[in-house]
């Protein structure tokens, strides 16, 4: 009887854990990894989404080397994430060393910078479309008062490309800025004390022991935007729809109007796999470039 308990005992102790992540774990396995072998079977087919769905090999990842506008969406995707990045970064930290200080209203100012993180990308990009509008548009209006020619933001290459950054950048610094609150706040303040009676100045101390204490955080801010920055589709959607012509439209976009526009899911597919690499040695070569975020 004291074995039989001892046994009932060793087995709720070891599978009672299971059975709380259970949920999460069948809910992840059912919306994520089920799709995503889906997908890696799907991208060996010419499925059209419906009914045809007939195995053809490699034939969907010959069609990418050959089509011009993959390449040509795939060299301004890089673009963007290449600009939006940087920019991203040192807005973000610049944003987490204003309300780390002692300033007045640091709570609100924070919950300001914050704001934007929690509104729908869909809600980001249909704001910036009405700040940014040609007639109508906010920006345009205070340009025309200041009696100063029209910008068209949204119907030339390089002004809808810029609009798409400073929107990228509004709606997502405030996340980032949280990040780095958090590595900032976990540096102790001898460090700047250390610095100051070696006579750093603050530059000095900025470069010297700022950012080399905050590397961890560095590479996840850094590794976390791109991946953003690659999957972006639903502000320029709505900020752009991709335009003008197709200035604006990403790899998610493209891969989008072809799975389900033209209802090549096969093909579609096969895209999809070779953004989800890209990815993946992307951030690969990130971590291994940055130690894992090692100091």
């Amino acid at each position: 009887m004291e074995l039989r308990n001892k046994i009932i005992k060793k087995v709720r102790d070891n599978f009672t854990p299971y059975l709380f992540i259970g949920p999460n774990l069948l809910a992840f396995l059912i919306f994520f990894i089920l799709p995503a072998l889906l997908a890696v079977y799907f991208s060996f087919t010419n499925y059209d989404g419906l009914f045809q769905m007939d195995f053809i090999g490699v034939k969907n990842y010959q069609r990418i080397f050959k089509d011009r506008n993959f390449w040509r969406i795939f060299i301004e995707t890089f673009k963007y994430v290449f600009i939006v990045v940087p920019v991203m970064y040192v807005i973000s930290l610049g944003l987490a060393m204003i309300v780390i200080q002692n300033i007045k209203c640091k709570a609100l100012i924070r919950g300001i910078f914050y704001w934007p993180v929690m509104i729908s990308s869909i809600v980001v990009g249909v704001t910036w479309k009405w700040i940014f509008g040609d007639a109508l548009g906010v920006a345009n209006y205070i340009l025309t008062i200041l009696e100063e020619n029209p910008i068209p933001w949204l119907t030339e290459d390089s002004y809808a490309f810029i609009a798409v950054i400073i929107a990228t950048v509004w709606s997502r610094a405030g996340f980032f800025m949280v990040l780095f609150i958090g590595g900032l706040n976990g540096i102790s303040e001898s460090y700047y004390e250390a610095a100051k009676i070696d006579g750093a100045n603050l530059i000095q101390r900025f470069f010297k022991v700022t950012l080399p204490l905050i590397k961890p955080t560095s590479v996840l801010v850094i590794m976390l935007s791109c991946i953003e920055s690659f999957k972006v589709y639903p502000l320029i959607l709505s900020l752009t729809g991709g335009g003008p012509g197709r200035g604006t439209t990403y790899l998610v976009q493209y891969i989008y109007q072809t799975g389900f526009v033209k209802t090549e899911v096969g093909f579609a597919s096969a895209m999809s796999i070779i953004l989800f690499l890209v990815i993946l040695i992307f951030s690969s070569i990130q971590f291994k470039m940055t130690k894992g975020g090692e100091i």
